[in-house]
């Protein structure tokens, strides 16, 4: 499976990745809330799970600077975007959310905080992906998540219209993301919509 997503999100991005930041920050909204929350501590490292271009990592940088950085994405071709923008201010890694060696890919086996930014969506097994990160997250870390919301707060044509626009790109909303992060024993978690629920943010924190 690993090989087969990968492909894909090579083949969706291959030319998407040249315009991506310009046009998605019109509807990839609720991302700059989540970078708000994090707020990492000194000497704190820092994960994006599916960093795509960089964008996210890159104002972390600028609104924290001096933490440890690391990206994983699927698609290399991605990472070639996220490479260019972050030089050597971010290690970066091709690797699958659902299953990844962190000592092995950056030397750094805990994350203070992890940030996934409208990933889950696109992640066939995202509850894996998400059990994963919590893995991964040092004790008193932070996993941030954001994403579509279940847009129960907005007109039902709006709902149906951006469900079938984002269906063409493999994206689906994950309308079970609080049902099932109350399942989870490992942390504590917030969650509240965004934007009449467009979107929607959590925050599960280890114990």
């Amino acid at each position: 499976m690993t090989e087969t997503h990968g492909a894909l999100m090579d083949q969706v991005y291959r030319r998407q990745r040249l315009i991506y930041d310009v046009t998605r920050k019109y509807y990839l909204l609720g991302r700059d809330h989540a970078l708000r929350q994090i707020r990492p501590g000194p000497n704190a490292h820092v994960l994006e799970i599916a960093c795509g271009t960089g964008r996210n990592l890159d104002q972390i940088d600028a609104r924290h600077p001096g933490r440890h950085l690391y990206g994983l994405d699927i698609s290399s071709q991605m990472l070639r975007s996220a490479e260019a923008k972050l030089g050597d201010r971010a290690k970066l890694a091709l690797g699958d959310a659902y299953d990844f060696d962190p000592v092995a890919m950056f030397d750094q086996p805990q994350f203070d905080r992890i940030l996934m930014s409208y990933c889950i969506s696109m992640i066939p097994d995202w509850e894996s992906a998400i059990a994963e990160a919590l893995n991964h997250l040092a004790p008193g870390g932070q996993l941030h998540i954001v994403d579509f919301g279940d847009q129960s707060r907005l007109p039902r044509w709006f709902d149906r219209r951006l469900r079938t626009w984002l269906d063409q790109f493999h994206v689906t909303p994950r309308d079970s993301l609080p049902a099932f992060l109350a399942q989870q024993d490992k942390a504590d978690f917030t969650h509240r919509p965004l934007l009449r629920s467009y979107a929607q943010y959590a925050c599960l924190m280890k114990g």
